[in-house]
């Protein structure tokens, strides 16, 4: 049986998050994954209150999301909102479009920030990674791909591999997960819908109810370094139909 966590983002929609955590815990998950907007303006005390919710139904967070403007910023601030949730491993999560370089140089410049910026979690023992989207697998003029330039300039960083995202950015999952085996550490499960379907929840499927070949896929991933798998869905319309559905279908892998 796999620990399978629950990418809060998938609940964004659907507060108050007290009640996504008791629903979460009354579907069988043990472990969530955070994301910035949740924690990062948060005062101690309502840290702490966040951190009684999961403990109330038996939840751990090992994974978090930071935004590289805190990552760099506030590193003493990320290191005691790690601490107070438990949290082992961060994930750097997205570059917004005006900042994503143009070139080769830029991107491998980008690595290299984010091996600095990792330094003081990395010397606090916890693991330090990059998230990816699509952008990072369309190729450069000169033929270069983002995402291996990234791992040239941060040869510390470790990888929480989107799947779905990989797959969308039009490369081939399983030769990026071959590439990269010692590098992945987490891995986010989500699923796409066939070509027009489920429109309303922007393409994205319920784990095992799209296209991807997840089976295939937890055997290639069988080799990395991955110890975290998240089921996570940009947009559902229905988190818990989402969260239980997925958590079934990953556990049958």
């Amino acid at each position: 049986m796999k620990d399978v966590s629950f990418q809060l983002y998938s609940a964004r929609n659907f507060p108050p998050f007290a009640d996504v955590l008791k629903a979460l815990g009354e579907a069988g998950y043990s472990q969530v994954e955070g994301y910035g907007a949740l924690y990062a303006a948060l005062s101690d005390a309502e840290i702490a209150s966040f951190k009684s919710g999961l403990d109330d139904n038996g939840l751990a967070m090992p994974t978090a999301h930071f935004g590289l403007d805190m990552l760099e910023s506030d590193p003493a601030r990320v290191l005691e909102i790690a601490k107070a949730l438990g949290i082992q491993a961060i994930y750097c999560p997205y570059l917004l479009p005006e900042h994503r370089p143009t070139d080769a140089a830029g991107w491998r410049a980008f690595g290299e920030r984010l091996q600095k910026a990792g330094k003081p979690y990395r010397e606090a023992g916890l693991i330090f990674g990059w998230h990816n989207h699509d952008f990072e697998f369309a190729a450069l003029p000169d033929g270069s791909i983002p995402q291996d330039l990234i791992f040239a300039g941060g040869p510390d960083l470790s990888w929480e591999a989107d799947i779905a995202w990989i797959i969308r950015g039009g490369a081939d999952p399983i030769a990026w997960i071959k590439k990269y085996a010692d590098r992945i550490t987490a891995v986010h499960v989500k699923d796409i819908a066939p070509s027009g379907e489920k429109k309303d929840e922007d393409g994205w499927a319920d784990v095992g109810e799209g296209t991807v070949d997840w089976k295939g896929l937890f055997q290639a991933l069988s080799a990395t370094k991955a110890r975290y798998f998240i089921a996570e869905h940009d947009n559902p319309s229905d988190f818990q139909r989402f969260a239980k559905r997925s958590l079934a279908s990953i556990q049958s892998y």
